[in-house]
């Protein structure tokens, strides 16, 4: 069947079938070639699809074990972190670390070592995994972890699926009093103004900058900073004491039935869209207020199948993270590069990074800087531009997120990627793991 990922593109044919009894996924594993597994495809691009067979994990859904005492959960891997928040939050107990939308699995958070708002503080989810079982290319089941197969753990966690299928992990979920955040709001007048907010909120747990790309000039890289922090239940009461103290996430009201037109989003558009948010969220600077955990963590998973307003053809995220010494220059000029070519990025997020734990994990110390921009034969061009920036910075782009960055700019962005090829031939994995990502970037 014809398969992509949450941006559109690039599409491939692959054979697909489901994983449903995880008895049965070593036979299949071992008897496969060009396999890779996919969870609820929220891969922006290619990493989740096998260059001849993918492998549906959805099926491997069911939780296994949960320890209240200690937070300790135990679950398959294709069990999607929506449902994880729909058990626990009720019972007082939030993930340790969330991406930017809810609709994944916890084998995909772990092929990703996805990060969050958090990551400056808390790290990355794969710091915070005590365990995984891992299906080798030859069809033996293994456990992993820190202290057990850790050399295969590192290359496992951050590793986009190729060094075998995941088919379960354990690891510690947060007590949490509410499911309400407090939140601040940090106006920052410039790119200058956004880095020195996100350094000024350290302490905070979880921090995130929306960032004008439209913005030019003394204003080039302007943004809203929103730090938070879990709010206590004697802050809930006496604020909000008709509020639920766990509320679920609310049934999403609005969706994109349809592709919009090509046009749709355009640098009139989003320059308005931007100009009306940044207003609107200036309003609110540093007044404290709470807010539901769920546009905090996952504003677009509001909005069913989000991805239709680039139109058919679909959008390019371009994610990369650059160190301290050079963010500033670097970010600077990638800013300037988006607005002089008059391409529009509806969605831009900064936020600080700390240190990366795995073999191939994205995260480095440092800012990361994410765009969403619509496929067009001038964006590639553009992003080729910026990919040079980055290089040069000494940063590099997250997996999860690309579609068409070249192998010399991977390479130079990973030099770890020799011992993760050492480790995935001693353990049979090349031309038996394999997706289209992998074949793009000659893993």
């Amino acid at each position: 069947m014809l398969l992509e990922g949450w941006g559109r593109y690039p599409r491939f044919e692959s054979e697909a079938l489901g994983l449903g009894d995880p008895l049965a996924v070593p036979g299949l594993v071992a008897s496969s070639r060009g396999i890779i597994a996919r969870g609820n495809g929220r891969a922006y691009g290619d990493a989740a699809i096998g260059t001849r067979r993918t492998l549906g994990a959805l099926g491997l859904d069911r939780m296994k074990a949960f320890d209240p005492q200690s937070g300790r959960l135990t679950v398959e891997a294709g069990m999607l972190l929506s449902d994880i928040l729909a058990a626990f939050l009720p019972r007082g107990f939030f993930p340790p670390v969330v991406p930017g939308t809810k609709l994944v699995t916890v084998g995909g958070m772990i092929a990703a070592d996805v990060h969050g708002k958090n990551h400056h503080r808390d790290g990355s989810f794969g710091d915070h995994l005590e365990q995984l079982t891992l299906v080798l290319p030859s069809g033996q089941a293994v456990a992993c972890g820190p202290s057990e197969n850790a050399d295969l753990f590192r290359a496992t966690v951050g590793g986009m699926g190729l060094t075998g299928i995941i088919t379960g992990a354990t690891f510690r979920m947060k007590p949490v009093e509410t499911g309400w955040i407090r939140q601040r709001t940090i106006v920052a007048k410039d790119l200058a103004g956004a880095l020195k907010a996100l350094d000024d909120s350290d302490a905070a747990t979880y921090s995130v900058a929306w960032i004008d790309c439209v913005a030019r000039g003394a204003g080039l890289g302007r943004s809203l900073i929103f730090a938070g922090e879990h709010a206590t239940r004697q802050e809930v009461s006496s604020e909000r004491p008709d509020a639920p103290l766990l509320p679920l996430a609310s049934p999403g009201r609005l969706g994109v039935p349809f592709d919009l037109p090509a046009m749709t989003l355009n640098k009139a558009s989003v320059a308005a869209f931007n100009e009306l948010y940044f207003r609107r969220g200036a309003r609110n600077g540093d007044k404290p207020f709470l807010t539901h955990w769920h546009p905090y963590f996952f504003p677009l998973d509001g909005v069913d199948r989000w991805n239709r307003i680039y139109g058919r053809r679909g959008f390019l995220q371009h994610q990369c993270v650059v160190p301290p010494a050079t963010a500033h220059a670097a970010l600077a000029e990638i800013l300037d590069r988006i607005t002089r070519s008059g391409k529009a990025s509806f969605l831009a997020v900064l936020k600080k990074m700390g240190a990366g734990g795995s073999l191939m994990s994205f995260p480095m110390p440092g800012y990361t800087l994410a765009l969403d921009l619509r496929v067009t034969d001038e964006t590639f061009a553009l992003l080729d531009q910026i990919d040079r920036i980055v290089v040069a910075a000494g940063g590099r782009l997250y997996l999860a997120k690309d579609a068409r960055q070249s192998r010399q700019t991977f390479e130079a962005g990973y030099p770890t990627l020799g011992r993760f090829n050492d480790l995935r031939s001693a353990i049979g994995a090349p031309g038996h793991m394999a997706s289209h990502l992998s074949s793009r970037l000659g893993i």
